[in-house]
């Protein structure tokens, strides 16, 4: 019988695991570890390797021969980023790389949508004076989406359905993207510079890869640009956005609030649990902020998303390893 590896596999997952081996007759082993080279020898006797993590695989190319030498032919991520490979280290090992690159684009633009509405609406601020028992709302008047300018940084499958989203609330929407402008999104938005729309925009929202030609893509310069009204949302990756820089401007009232599903050095404090501080000084800082809304990476924590990445990346396994072939396969 075919055998299947998946790594870091949590409890909510496991379900679908179940369900996609019952449905192909192929034996899928979930382990809790991540892939690394002190759990790589795991998948020795198995025919394909599916995976979870948020933390580099390796720092060495040994690694990706191990796993040649016993016999892997693929990797599959259940998640969109592949930053945590070394794409070329595992094409000269013979390694076919894939990802699910659109598990539920609604998911992380609903999110998106969520953080947006509870910063125009100041709810993280009225939060702190109701734990205060403060009931006074002078100071902490709204605007209404019809009035705002919505600012898109990458507007791919999660920016592009985020668009539609606010464009259909009634709100201004501008995008900025390298591959240029949408046709299935003409009417829904318009396409500006990168500096304009931090210019213009009232809220802006980033959703690009995590890439290092993307590290530190918003940091001083860029939030020195935005109106002290505007508020500002990263979905993306953590390290897209230069979190001291983030944390100055914050300070230096540069802009109204900001909501951050994901910080640089996540994986130090993500899925754990602490007495007390965490060990990541500038999350402790972000903490204090009263027009800081904080989630711990859970834009693709819906049902729908969490289904099509085990779903996606183990037919993508199945695939790659009976000879066939996947769209999600990186090619250098």
């Amino acid at each position: 019988m075919t055998k299947i590896i998946a790594y870091n596999v949590r409890e909510d997952e496991q379900p679908f695991v179940e369900q996609w081996s019952k449905e192909h007759g192929v034996q899928v082993d979930s382990v809790s570890q991540e892939l690394h080279d002190d759990t790589v020898d795991l998948a020795k006797g198995y025919d394909g390797v599916d995976f979870k993590q948020r933390t580099i695989i390796t720092q060495t190319p040994n690694f990706y021969k191990r796993l040649h030498d016993y016999g892997i032919t693929q990797l599959s991520a259940r998640s969109a980023g592949i930053d945590t490979v070394n794409l070329q280290w595992a094409k000269d090992n013979g390694l076919r790389v894939t990802n699910v690159p659109s598990y539920s684009p609604e998911a992380v633009a609903e999110l998106a949508l969520t953080q947006a509405l509870q910063l125009i609406r100041h709810i993280p601020q009225f939060n702190d004076r109701l734990s205060r028992n403060d009931y006074v709302v002078l100071g902490l008047r709204s605007r209404e989406l019809t009035e705002l300018t919505v600012g898109i940084i990458g507007v791919g499958r999660i920016g592009g359905t985020l668009a539609r989203i606010f464009h259909a609330l009634g709100a201004t929407v501008i995008g900025n993207d390298l591959r240029g402008p949408r046709e299935d999104l003409r009417g829904v938005l318009t396409y500006v510079s990168k500096e304009e729309l931090l210019k213009r925009a009232d809220v802006v929202s980033v959703h690009v890869w995590g890439s290092t030609e993307n590290r530190h893509l918003i940091g001083q310069a860029e939030f020195a640009q935005l109106k002290p009204t505007a508020f500002f949302i990263n979905d993306s990756r953590g390290p897209v956005v230069d979190t001291q820089a983030l944390i100055d401007a914050l300070n230096a009232k540069q802009l109204a609030g900001a909501a951050l599903d994901v910080v640089e050095d996540e994986t130090k404090i993500f899925n754990q649990r602490f007495e007390g501080q965490t060990p990541v000084d500038h999350y402790n800082q972000l903490k204090q902020f009263t027009n800081v809304l904080l989630t711990p990476h859970i834009a693709f924590f819906t049902d729908h998303a969490v289904k099509n990445m085990v779903m996606q990346s183990l037919d993508d396994t199945l695939a790659i390893i009976t000879g066939g072939h996947s769209d999600h396969e990186f090619k250098l």
